[in-house]
């Protein structure tokens, strides 16, 4: 066994294979760009190498300097994780060439599944049942257009090298498909540098099937099982799980047979995963799952086969990779349980999934489960790599067991200021159609209207304006500029928090916040003890008790669920998602309010003014929003304290102001 690996890759991939190595007594050395060299990875390592500047490409994806660092630390091996150059045939050499082991498959394999054209032609050859389609060399408009009137509509057309979606169109009709060729040749030749593509007949309710197999270098090659990837969004992955439901003995025979002949046929070494589309429209049958492709390295999903089968699937790497036998014959590798995966990303489901980037200020993630991550709370999402944070994966004893848990620990998630999909995957693990196992391919894109929905429940409401009014007594202290201590520890008593709270003597007050930027309003009424509030919101009713640390609601003086807040800013975390909140400011209203009675609008503390929708003349209503001010990372709208007339407005849009500034003054209405 060698003594010493780098791995050739970042974030959570490289900390999981450094868990395995320190625990065979293998010393670990990482490879960084400027932009992680204060990653996790990093420190978790032996010794670290900077290779180049933030890009990948100058610097990941640089074989020649992933090959030096390996030289310069005297790596005995390469492991490339997955992504970046992984699947690189000609690094694999060269690291061969350089006397480093290379902790993957020989580069023959990997070519040979390089190219989905070449691939499925072999695996035809190996009697392995493949999608009905058109892989041929002759790539002229009208071949390919005959190609795909003979296999029928509607079809799939894949650029040959593509991978992740890209190069990937449906066409449902004839006179569509001009235009989706020529897209797929572009996205081929950008994404891949070659435009050649095959056609595939379109499966109506595709299941996505993939089979982890394993190979070593005395000509065995096993199988562990099946894993469902059908939960996508954009051919993204999104939640796999392992065993595929609804797969009965027979099918399961011959879709793992099918995969091992596969891998047979390459001569595979190592881990790899043989990917199969299934027509799921009469549920999984043998005669319905075909090849789609071969991924010639370590899945992302790889934990949730582990989770079943008892594997290390990355000591089975390097052992075999150091010319050792697979441990297990086939006979002894089984299924225990069910086991699920959720990857949780930097993203905003609720605005099109645009990645969020940033520092992570605030970060907890379930502690009962297995989670691979490669960030940590003070780690920066940077626009520069995949924003993934962190895989969760569960084990239990059945599927049913096995949403719940996760969609749980989906639920414990804390994230901020970066925004994160914890609730989006909590929903999509509730929705019954998953619960019942009723999903393809198209489950989320058919449901996301009802997966991405992320109003503000009623408890966060009651939350949020319990804490403010709560801190009501401290209105005084925030006017005269002491935000940014009382925001850092909010439950210092020595900070004015909430654990020095002073009863308000049980008299009700209405109280109004904002929520993400939507207003919010109820009636807070102290309990005896101070700390309880009952909050009225319109038809509904509910209680919290604000304690140092967080807050924790009631139903029927019962304690239910713990919400907290954060430095910087409050913030509910409630179900995966995380709502920022603060006082609406205006003048003349009650406790927590920003200005005076004479109607002037004056700046909580210094900011920039971001908006100024009134003008000067303007009728507005109480509570309409005249400046909104821009400070500490939040945004406060100062509105109108009561019906009345904009006076004047004293500031621009972009301009800095100080503590204490006019900003605006509105006149009641009748005041001549």
């Amino acid at each position: 066994m060698f003594k010493s690996v780098l791995v050739a890759n970042r974030g959570e991939i490289a900390c999981r294979v450094f868990r395995t190595a320190r625990a065979m007594g293998i010393r670990t050395i990482a490879v960084y760009s400027e932009a992680d060299a204060d990653a996790l990875h990093v420190r978790e390592a032996d010794e670290a190498v900077l290779i180049g500047p933030a890009p990948a490409r100058e610097s990941y994806l640089v074989a020649e300097k992933v090959l030096q660092a390996a030289k310069d630390t005297g790596a005995e091996a390469i492991h490339p994780g997955y992504g970046f150059l992984s699947e690189n045939a000609d690094f694999a050499e060269a690291v061969a060439a350089a006397g480093i082991v290379w902790i993957g498959p020989k580069p023959d394999s990997i070519r040979a599944m390089g190219l989905k054209d070449a691939a499925k032609k072999l695996m035809i050859e190996a009697g392995v049942p493949v999608t009905p389609g058109y892989q041929g060399e002759d790539q002229s408009t009208e071949t390919l257009t005959a190609e795909a009137a003979r296999i029928g509509y509607p079809v799939l057309i894949k650029a040959v090298a593509g991978g992740g979606g890209k190069g990937m169109k449906l066409v449902e009709k004839a006179e569509d498909f001009a235009a989706g060729l020529a897209s797929a040749q572009r996205e081929g030749q950008s994404s891949f540098g070659d435009p050649r593509v095959l056609i595939e007949s379109y499966i109506t309710r595709p299941r996505h099937i993939e089979v982890q197999v394993f190979g070593d270098s005395h000509g065995t090659v096993v199988h562990l099982n099946e894993r469902d990837c059908s939960l996508q969004r954009r051919h993204q992955k999104v939640i796999e799980e392992a065993p595929a439901p609804g797969m009965d003995q027979a099918t399961r025979d011959a879709v793992t047979a099918a995969a091992v002949r596969a891998a047979k046929a390459v001569n595979y070494q190592g881990a790899g995963t043989i990917e199969f589309i299934a027509d799921a429209s009469d549920g999984l049958k043998a005669d319905r799952i075909w090849f789609m492709e071969m991924n010639t390295r370590l899945q992302v999903e790889h934990p949730v086969t582990e989770a079943i089968t008892g594997v290390d699937l990355v000591e089975w790497q390097f052992r075999v990779a150091a010319g050792e036998p697979i441990p297990l014959k086939q006979d002894e590798i089984g299924i225990d349980g069910w086991a699920m995966e959720a990857r949780l990303y930097a993203e905003d489901p609720a605005n099109g999934f645009l990645p969020s980037i940033g520092k992570l200020e605030h970060i907890r993630l379930p502690e009962d489960i297995r989670v691979d991550t490669g960030v940590t709370w003070d780690s920066e999402v940077s626009q520069f790599y995949d924003p993934m944070i962190a895989k969760l994966i569960v084990h239990a004893d059945t599927r049913e067991e096995a949403a719940a848990k996760l969609a749980e620990a989906c639920g414990e998630v804390e994230v901020w200021p970066v925004r994160a999909n914890a609730g989006f995957l909590k929903r999509c693990l509730e929705h019954p159609r998953f619960v019942a196992g009723d999903v393809d391919t198209a489950f989320i894109a058919a449901e996301e209207a009802v997966l991405t929905a992320s109003a503000p429940a009623p408890e966060v409401q009651v939350a949020a304006l319990a804490v403010l009014a709560s801190d009501a007594h401290h209105a005084e202290e925030w006017q005269r500029g002491d935000q940014r201590r009382r925001f850092q520890d909010p439950w210092s008593p020595t900070a004015g928090g909430l654990y020095g709270f002073r009863s308000n003597g049980g008299t009700p007050a209405t109280r109004r916040g904002r929520l993400n930027g939507a207003v919010i309003e109820g009636r807070a009424t102290p309990g005896d003890h101070g700390s309880f509030w009952t909050v009225d919101l319109g038809e509904s009713r509910g209680e919290a008790y604000v304690l140092t640390g967080g807050v924790t609601l009631f139903e029927n003086n019962v304690p239910g669920r713990e919400l907290a807040r954060v430095v910087d800013e409050p913030v509910v975390f409630l179900d995966g998602e995380a709502w920022s909140f603060e006082p609406l400011v205006h003048s003349g209203g009650a406790g927590g309010d920003s200005g005076a009675s004479d109607g002037s609008l004056r700046a909580p503390m210094p900011g920039k003014i971001v908006a100024a929708p009134a003008s000067p003349g303007d009728a507005v209503a109480k509570g309409a929003t005249i400046v909104v001010l821009e400070a500490m990372k939040m945004e406060h709208a100062l509105t109108a304290p009561f019906d009345g007339v904009v006076e004047t407005v004293g500031v621009q849009v972009g301009e800095q102001v100080g503590e204490g500034t006019v900003l605006a003054v509105v006149k009641p209405s009748g005041d001549a």
